[in-house]
């Protein structure tokens, strides 16, 4: 097979983050409907409930089984490693092909499915925090536009802190279609509110100083490499005349 031209490369890397996309879209939808199917068949936990110790309802073990946490692997005794083997292939065999993170109770080494198995119940310290988290405000000059490129072709604008270098969010709801879409390309824009330029500046300046940094190591590691030639350049000059002679 011959060597790809650059447009070939950047088909198939399209091809990939399109893939991708469809993927996170579908897993995403199936998240949807488990939360509904749980809602409606009453799966979740009441605090009460789950305080008083009942098992999952999703999968009927038990979420607070007073096991303290996991060992690490490395400090695990041949017992313990061999508990831990046990444990992973059954779970595997329950929710190998499941497509979700897992998640365990603190003090618990019993996993769960994040597909199959509804998440506890906060307690309500929990939900003050939370809440105290949402009702911050940002900073609309602390964020940056991007150009979303979905699944259905259409391109909506979101916004996020800057801190992201990149966005961080794989599905987002489409505007045009009413249904959430995958992200197939992100394309930074810029600040969100930006009006004397300021953060525009900043930014490029930090741009700046990286590319300095960079080229003063390329520089150092040139005049290195110049040096090693010209070194090796007498060291042969030497040699021939000793030939010579």
């Amino acid at each position: 097979m011959g060597k790809m031209t650059e447009e070939q490369r950047q088909q198939r890397a399209r091809a990939r983050a399109r893939s991708a996309a469809l993927e996170a879209e579908e897993d995403d939808r199936r998240r949807e409907e488990k939360d509904e199917e749980w809602e409606r068949e009453g799966t979740y936990l009441s605090r009460e409930e789950f305080e008083a110790g009942h098992p999952c309802r999703g999968c009927g073990e038990p979420i607070l089984d007073g096991r303290g946490n996991r060992p690490p692997l490395l400090r695990m005794t041949p017992e313990e490693q061999a508990e831990h083997d046990a444990e992973e292939a059954r779970y595997k065999e329950r929710h190998g092909e499941c497509r979700a993170v897992r998640w365990t109770m603190s003090g618990s080494r019993t996993q769960h499915c994040g597909h199959c198995c509804p998440p506890p119940p906060m307690s309500e310290k929990q939900r003050e925090v939370i809440a105290e988290l949402l009702s911050h405000k940002t900073d609309k000059r602390e964020l940056d536009d991007w150009d979303l490129t979905l699944t259905c072709d259409h391109t909506v604008r979101k916004t996020q802190h800057r801190d992201h270098q990149r966005y961080s969010t794989s599905v987002v709801r489409c505007p045009a279609c009413g249904q959430r879409r995958g992200v197939v390309e992100a394309v930074h824009i810029g600040p969100t509110e930006d009006p004397e330029g300021e953060v525009q500046r900043e930014r490029l300046a930090n741009e700046l100083r990286k590319a300095q940094t960079k080229l003063d190591r390329q520089r150092k590691a040139t005049a290195k490499t110049e040096q090693q030639v010209d070194e090796l350049a007498r060291k042969l000059g030497g040699t021939e005349s000793h030939s010579n002679s």
